[in-house]
């Protein structure tokens, strides 16, 4: 299965998940190429040590292949209800799955037909013990009739779902061989390092059975395709049907899932992306023990410090606040509200582990068990504070509480401001058009002004202006009023927090005095 998905920030590129099992290595000759040919100590040196020498993967392969398998998925799909879906499929094109995106590859069907159909679909997946259970994507299952798994020699057992989560875009399958079978070992991804040799196998194209080798390119990636991204970059080629399928470091440990590849042409340019084996050992774990991943909830959202919001914040980027999450809104009743934290706080510490960006806090406190106390470090007006913070279940829609809070009545007129925005009060029906609740105050961007310091920033119509730095604002009039205090006060750029399809965020403006577009 191929799942296409949009690239962040407007990049070209489409960023596909491997609805099926299938990897496309290196070939033999790059590998010869990349490395001699070790000498007779090196290669007693590397069977003691349990690797593969460099350019030989024969022994690792025959050691796992029994534990790799394909999965085969049969789907109901309405293709009425995939073409009223959107996408621009033409009379020709094969229709959309509900719920996937366009790009989902299936055989079988030609053109647009009334009546639900079956349809199949194959991705791939590896056995972690002997009693048969087997991990492979979310992706590869979701809105699955029915499931078999396919092992490599052939013999193929239906399969129940055990559990999935769609944040981390992993499920367990259980199959009941009636004797023991073949597994793998899931081993520490925390050792992966960019550079060391890795092979993928899985289920390309329908093949089955196919051996891919690379080297990890990067670490720690955010795709934009969940809360807890962090991939592990590699330049074996994997393709469509390879999502689910085992990456293997030289000792024959997975290391990773294979899930998604960056491709402008839907199939591999070496740039493939695995699930590190840590995470599956967590989301497992609770798949197998419950069906379910009971995670821990903060209650803020945040995001990366960019220059510019770090200059409009009055944070030094030479200081520790270059890395963090900045606090763009807390959720109304949540553990970070019960302790304190406010919009405009940079945390910088879960638990004394250092928090680089948002990714890590999400990952930090979805880890931490609900009902525990975790410590948090974060920086207020250029001070270090320490709070101890009770982390609670998250919530089955943890973004609900994120509502400003009724607090005075908007303004009545429109505003023209002082950096390019022409700001309205929040009326019933601007609620309304916005989808927003009515509890929701703050001043709405009707008009940008090209070219102004607002539109160089990236404010657009539509935007909901709630707060200018940690202060909130219920009226035009509260915007003006805080920039000319900001002005005033010599500030060099002003941050501005804006809700935006229901997620908040700050955005920098440099007050320019100088600036030819008509702002002060």
């Amino acid at each position: 299965m191929l799942v296409r998905m949009k690239m962040k920030r407007g990049t070209a590129l489409t960023l596909a998940l491997l609805g099926a099992t299938a990897l496309a290595g290196l070939g033999g000759g790059y590998a010869r190429a990349s490395a001699p040919a070790p000498s007779p100590l090196d290669e007693t040196a590397a069977v003691q040590a349990n690797y593969t020498p460099v350019g030989d993967f024969t022994n690792l392969v025959k050691r796992v292949t029994p534990a790799v398998v394909s999965i085969d998925v049969h789907l109901k799909l309405n293709q009425t209800d995939s073409q009223d879906s959107g996408g621009g499929q033409g009379q020709n094109e094969m229709p959309q799955i509900p719920g996937f995106p366009p790009g989902f590859p299936f055989g079988g069907m030609q053109g647009f037909q009334e009546q639900p159909q079956v349809v199949e679909a194959k991705g791939s997946g590896f056995i972690i013990n002997s009693s048969g259970i087997v991990v492979t994507n979310n992706h590869v299952v979701k809105d699955a009739k029915t499931v078999s798994v396919e092992l490599s020699d052939g013999r193929s057992y239906p399969a129940k779902i055990l559990g999935t989560d769609p944040k981390t875009d992993l499920a367990v399958l259980k199959i009941n061989a009636g004797h023991p079978l073949p597994y793998v070992e899931l081993g520490d991804s925390s050792g992966v390092e960019p550079g060391e040799w890795v092979v993928a196998m899985g289920n390309p194209f329908g093949l089955g059975g196919t051996v891919t080798a690379g080297i990890v390119s990067a670490l720690g990636r955010d795709i934009g395709d969940g809360p807890y991204d962090r991939f592990i970059q590699i330049d074996a080629p994997i393709n469509e049907g390879n999502s689910g399928g085992p990456l293997f470091n030289q000792r024959g440990q997975v290391i990773g899932i294979n899930t998604a590849i960056l491709t402008p042409t839907g199939g591999s340019v070496g740039i493939g992306f695995a699930i590190p084996s840590n995470m599956i050992k967590r989301v497992t774990g609770q798949l197998i023990a419950g069906g379910k991943v009971v995670r821990g909830y903060l209650g803020v959202a945040a995001q990366e410090i960019s220059p510019q919001v770090a200059q409009a914040m009055g944070l030094s980027m030479a200081e520790p606040t270059s890395d963090g999450a900045l606090v763009a809104a807390v959720s109304a009743g949540s553990p970070a509200a019960k302790a304190g934290l406010q919009p405009g706080d940079v945390i910088v510490t879960v638990d004394g582990a250092v928090v680089k960006n948002p990714n890590d806090l999400a990952d930090d406190i979805a880890n931490v068990a609900p009902g525990h106390d975790t410590a948090i470090s974060f920086i207020r007006d250029g001070k270090v504070h320490d709070i101890s913070v009770a982390v609670e279940v998250m919530p089955a829609n943890p973004d609900a509480g994120f509502q400003q809070d009724a607090g005075g009545q908007p303004g009545s007129a429109t505003t023209q401001g002082e950096l390019g925005l022409t700001l309205a009060p929040l009326t019933p029906d601007l609620r309304s058009q916005l989808n927003l609740s009515d509890s929701a105050t703050g001043a709405v961007v009707m008009a940008v002004k090209p070219n102004s310091l607002a539109d160089q920033a990236g404010l657009q119509q539509g935007d909901l202006l709630v707060g200018v730095g940690p202060k909130t604002v219920t009226s035009p009039d509260d915007v003006v009023a805080d920039i000319q205090a900001a002005r005033k006060a010599g500030a060099p750029a002003v941050a501005l927090r804006i809700v935006r399809q229901g997620q908040a965020l700050f955005v920098g403006i440099p007050l320019n005095k100088n600036s030819d577009n008509g702002q002060n």
